[in-house]
């Protein structure tokens, strides 16, 4: 089928160069001599393509638009304008306004080109078929707006990998049109999406069905595109200088000795700087844009105030700078995933840590906080920590997108009806314990009994904080113990020639799916 090309209100010499070029690609061109001509043209004889000047005459482009996009059967209608673009219509194009026709008409050939590829993902769609394909094909921003535009409902899932690095997952959901959710590693809400929509590379699937959940994103969708479509113009043109999510962040200048009257990103920044120090911990932390965050902290850098060192973010081996290789990130991926809604991905996993006091509790937590990627809760800090709390100890990252947290469970007896339920969907339960035998072994066995009774399978690792000087082997502990099989006591000595950060490495190694 020819394409047809109106064009409105150009001066007649550029009109006709216009014309030729288009006639030498197949395209069928008509005019009209101002944008209320233009409008009575485009309504009688739908066009695939209006070009025209931004500052048309009786009808103005912005009206223009409004009009043909708010009739169902014009609403596919493409725009180029020349001159500035008037009011960021959907699929717009803008070209200078002494582009040649030649010009034109390859801007032209490429706005029918992305139309194509877009009205195959639209009829797949109405047909309420999942589509898929790749974002280098067909941008988020135009996915967006289409489904905008057609009050599609549904999820976007979103996956890319770039390098070495592990691959990152998002998504996008959708109710008649208007975006109510974006979540992007550990980030969610207008931040993870314009973090999304400045992926260049990677898969889209569309998966249409109900949507019941509470929106998170309330902004219209269209006043969110032109805004990510400005922050993105932004990012461009500042990336080359800004740091890697890798780098290292020091403060240098004591926090007392700062100014009280600071801009809100650097007020932030420098709380957050009290417990996370790399670069992508904070723009995830951040409730700040990342190119913000990005360009706040290399203006802190350049007046002495804090100091980045970058690092490689993945080493020899295809082990990344934190804990756990590139296989057992993955390995947690997937299970984090298993059995749960397509499109919204989960980010944190489960860990019960149940110990037989107090010390031994603190004791471990000394130890793991040591581990790159750990991040203590400031409530445990002082190494507060009381045999009845139920609270979260921490957390420990796995990679960028997903991580740990160590939840703390009591062993009174009173506290049993909620062991259940505080084990549901964990990776398991670490018992910490500073003697093989006696009264630790009687506290802890209810908990272990309790939870093997609600879990035939359920996940039990022994760790045994060792005091110095103390040596025993796994086998040795297992006659002793019925409640033990050798495959699931660790022996972590405080003090002593092995490694503690090594056996810690191991424990949460056997513990990952």
């Amino acid at each position: 089928m020819t394409s047809s090309i109106l064009v409105a209100q150009l001066h007649p010499n550029r009109a006709r160069q216009l014309a030729e070029a288009c006639a030498a690609r197949g395209y069928a061109t008509s005019f009209a001599q101002h944008g209320a001509a233009a409008l009575e043209a485009a309504l009688a004889d739908v066009p695939d393509v209006v070009v025209a000047v931004s500052d048309l005459e009786l009808i103005d482009a912005g009206t223009l638009v409004e009009i043909l996009r708010a009739n169902p059967r014009t609403k596919g209608v493409r725009f180029l304008f020349l001159g500035r673009e008037p009011g960021g219509g959907f699929f717009d194009d803008t070209l200078s306004p002494s582009a040649s026709g030649e010009e034109i008409a390859l801007r032209i050939e490429a706005i029918l080109a992305q139309r194509k590829r877009i009205d195959a993902v639209d009829r797949e769609a109405e047909a309420e078929q999942a589509v898929q394909g790749k974002l280098s094909q067909i941008p988020l921003t135009d996915l967006l707006q289409l489904f905008h535009m057609n009050r599609r409902t549904g999820t976007i899932e979103l996956s890319r990998q770039e390098g070495g690095a592990p691959g990152e997952r998002g998504a996008l959901i959708l109710r008649e049109g208007n975006l109510i959710q974006a979540t992007v590693g550990r980030v969610e809400g207008e931040k993870a999406l314009f973090r999304l929509l400045a992926w260049r590379e990677g898969g889209f699937a569309f998966r249409p069905g109900t949507v019941t959940m509470t929106p998170r994103i309330t902004t219209p969708t269209r006043a969110l595109l032109m805004e990510a479509l400005r922050q993105l113009d932004e990012w461009d043109q500042l990336k080359g200088s800004l740091p890697p999510p890798s780098t290292r962040v020091r403060l240098l200048v004591p926090r007392a000795e700062l100014p009280n009257a600071v801009h809100p990103v650097t007020e932030q920044l420098l709380d957050l700087l009290e417990h996370d120090d790399r670069v992508g911990e904070l723009m995830d932390r951040s409730t700040f844009p990342d190119y913000q965050v990005l360009r706040t902290l290399q203006a802190l850098c350049d007046r002495g105030i804090v100091q980045m060192r970058r690092e490689p973010e993945y080493g020899e081996g295809g082990r990344s700078d934190g804990l756990f290789d590139l296989s057992q990130q993955q390995r947690l991926r997937e299970w984090l995933q298993t059995g749960r809604p397509r499109g919204v991905p989960a980010r944190e996993a489960k860990l019960l840590l149940a110990a037989t006091d107090p010390t031994v509790t603190r004791e471990f937590v000394r130890l793991l906080t040591a581990l790159p990627g750990f991040r203590l809760e400031p409530a445990f800090r002082s190494g507060d920590i009381r045999q009845e709390d139920v609270a979260t100890l921490g957390r420990l990252d796995v990679d960028d997108a997903v991580g740990i947290q160590l939840l703390h469970v009591p062993t009174a007896k009173r506290f049993e009806a909620c062991w259940p339920a505080l084990a549901q969907g964990s990776l398991g339960t670490l018992l910490l314990m500073n003697s093989p035998q006696g009264e630790g072994e009687e506290r802890l066995r209810p908990l272990v009994e309790r939870l093997r009774a609600q879990h035939p399978d359920a996940r039990i690792f022994h760790v045994f904080m060792l005091p110095k000087g103390e040596k025993l082997a796994a086998e040795e502990l297992e006659p002793s113990l019925g409640l033990l099989d050798q495959a699931s006591v660790f022996l972590v000595p405080l003090e002593g020639e092995r490694d503690p950060l090594t056996l810690l490495r191991a424990i949460f190694g056997r513990i990952l799916p």
